[in-house]
């Protein structure tokens, strides 16, 4: 019995002693197991970093400078909502703060300095263009007056990339004119531009419309870069036509090529250019930079006329600049101030219509004009209309009454219809005419007086 009693126990404690082996190893196998899985998360951890600074934190600098660029996402995706996850986009969006906010201050500086230089420049090149004017009137001698002319083309090349470049970063255009006829405007437009001979206008207004004083360079400005890029995208040969068109609060400018065209992306981004965003950054310009869209898009903002771009039917790009009657265009006085010989005469079919002339608040003249004695006006509006403006109901903008009885208007464009359109040849007969006239008149002053070629000789 004895034995039997020791064989029990000691069947026991080996029993218990299994028991315990067993349990140890389960958890020295957890142990393990929880070691490897550990392990497996830290490697996965210092793989997404790794992926995050040699793949992600790339992908984002480049996509901060060029928005279709993709930025990928986690390496591993059962780290998706977890706090690695959270952490790691942290970074992210420390890092895009950052460097938005260094090129920002960075650009600013840029701008500021080339806002600088490019004002000093301009100046200078005013001068030499009142300079070079002078001496045309100066001297008589044809090749002398054909290099002058030359010279001052060439200047006003390098004074219309200066005055873009300084428009770009913030500037005024530098430059004040008294109210001009709309038409006078666009002529004077493409006059800066190589290849203007090109540029067909139709005048189409039904009234002497004309932009006034503070708004006459920034939509000279405007109208010159969409002819520039009409006519840098489209053949030589081929010509660019600019239609003036009036209607009921405002004109449009509707510029048409016949060249290769912009696809839809381009028109996109185009757009994003013309409708003036204030955060404008040099460095979205391109390289070399395209400043003419974004100088354009800048005096929109400054000024509040408009510009579109659209495919053009002729199969090139059609660009229109709507610029409101109210308050940036006005009526002139074609007796007191007529109309330049080179803008085109008003091409209209028929009797115009002045029931739903505009006015230049855009609203409908309703009532025949005041005919009492005007009072004084500020300088850009005197010659056009009376001081006195009706007290408008609430929400309704003044308006400013025409000076001249409307049938006093309509004799006027009646005699204006009767004149026949001029042609460029005819244009240049008459100018060669008039320098004829003008040195036959001054050798007849001074007969004894030889005329030098201030050491020129003809080419």
């Amino acid at each position: 019995m004895a034995l039997t009693a020791i064989s029990i126990r000691a069947n026991a404690q080996r029993a218990a002693l299994r028991a315990c082996l067993t349990s140890a190893e389960e958890q020295n196998s957890a142990m393990l197991h929880s070691d490897t899985e550990l392990s497996a998360r830290l490697r996965a951890t210092e793989a997404e970093i790794r992926h995050l600074s040699g793949t992600r934190l790339p992908d984002l600098i480049l996509a901060l400078a060029h928005p279709h660029v993709p930025v990928r996402g986690l390496l591993d995706g059962r780290f998706a909502g977890s706090e690695t996850d959270r952490a790691l986009s942290a970074v992210l969006e420390g890092v895009a703060e950052a460097i938005t906010k260094e090129r920002i201050r960075i650009d600013a500086a840029a701008q500021s300095t080339l806002r600088g230089a490019t004002t000093t420049i301009q100046a200078l090149l005013y001068q030499l263009q009142t300079a070079l004017q002078g001496m045309q009137h100066r001297y008589d001698d044809p090749v002398i007056a054909q290099d002058l002319l030359n010279a001052d083309f060439l200047n006003e090349q390098a004074l219309r990339r200066i005055q873009v470049a300084a428009v770009v970063c913030g500037a005024w255009p530098g430059l004040t004119r008294q109210d001009s006829y709309l038409a006078e405007l666009v002529v004077g437009a493409s006059s800066r531009l190589r290849g203007y001979e090109r540029v067909t206008v139709l005048n189409q207004l039904r009234d002497p419309v004309a932009v006034v004083a503070r708004a006459v360079e920034p939509i000279a400005i405007t109208v010159t870069e969409l002819l520039a890029n009409a006519l840098h995208y489209s053949h030589r040969e081929l010509p660019v036509t600019v239609t003036l068109l009036q209607g009921n609060s405002g004109v449009s400018v509707i510029i048409d090529d016949y060249g290769v065209g912009m696809h839809d992306d381009e028109i996109k981004a185009a757009m994003k250019l013309l409708m003036g965003n204030n955060n404008l950054l040099l460095t979205q310009l391109g390289d070399p930079p395209r400043s003419g869209f974004a100088a354009a898009g800048q005096l929109v903002r400054q000024y509040g006329h408009a510009v579109h771009v659209e495919p053009s039917p002729y199969g090139g790009v059609r660009a229109v600049v709507y610029i409101p009657g109210d308050p940036l265009l006005t009526l002139l006085d074609e007796t007191a101030q007529p109309i330049s010989v080179m803008a085109p005469l008003r091409d209209r079919s028929g009797p115009p219509d002045r029931s739903s002339s505009m006015l230049p608040t855009g609203s409908m003249a309703s009532t025949p004009p005041a005919t009492s004695a005007p009072t004084a006006l500020a300088p850009h509006h005197a010659d056009q209309f009376d001081a006195a403006q009706s007290v408008p109901p609430p929400g309704e903008l003044p308006r400013r009454r025409r000076r001249k009885p409307v049938s006093e208007l309509d004799d006027t464009a009646s005699r204006t219809d009767s004149h026949p359109r001029r042609s460029p040849e005819e244009t240049g007969t008459r100018w060669a005419a008039l320098q004829r006239g003008t040195e036959s008149g001054r050798a007849a002053a001074q007969p004894e007086t030889p005329r030098s070629t201030e050491g020129n000789a003809q080419r």
